[in-house]
Parts: C-alpha cells; structure tokens; sequence
C-alpha cells in the first residue's frame, strides 16, 4: 500500500508520457496526464479499459469518435477504444489502464 499526493506530481508532456506512470503492476498502470492550454494527445488506440479522473480544468475527449467534454471532478471509464484529448484551458488529470481480460 503507498499514498500518492497526485497535486504535487510533475507532469510530463505527451512525448515522455512514460515518466507520468507513478505505479505499474501485471494489467494496472496509473498516470498523471496534463494538457498545457491548447494541448492535444493524439489517437491511441488503447487495448485496455481506461479511466481518466479530471483533478483540474477542462478537456474534449474522444472514444472511437464521440466527443465528450469532462471538467473538473468529471470520471470517464472506457472499454478498450480509440481515444484522443484537447484541451483549450488545460487540464490536468489522473488516467488509470487495466487490461482487458
């Protein structure tokens, strides 16, 4: 068992996401995902389910196409799927991968 303090994490940009997984064990991996203002993540195209938790600001997120907006306090959980994320004011969340059985 660990506590993590999530606001106090630094944060990576999209091209060293690596460095955002705080805990990985056998299908679970945890993240902190942050979007300057004008930021994008790209498509993945994600094996495992997904959870992104929004800690700050906004995004517009896409799951195989369908836009959602998630704001602060906002929980999406996802089946495998095709995603991608904008942020116009920037936003800063944690994103959880488990893997598909």
């Amino acid at each position: 068992m660990k506590v993590f303090d999530l606001a106090r994490m630094t944060a990576y940009p999209y091209e060293q996401r690596e460095r955002n997984v705080f805990y990985q064990v056998g299908e679970f991996k945890a993240r902190i995902i942050e979007l300057p203002p004008g930021g994008r993540m790209p498509d993945c195209d994600m094996a495992s389910h997904v959870i992104f938790c929004v800690l700050e600001g906004q995004a517009q997120v896409w799951v195989n196409g369908r836009e959602l907006t998630l704001q602060q306090n906002h929980c999406l959980v996802t089946e495998p799927a095709t995603l991608s994320m904008t942020s116009e004011q920037g936003v800063r969340m944690l994103g959880i991968q488990v893997a598909k059985d």
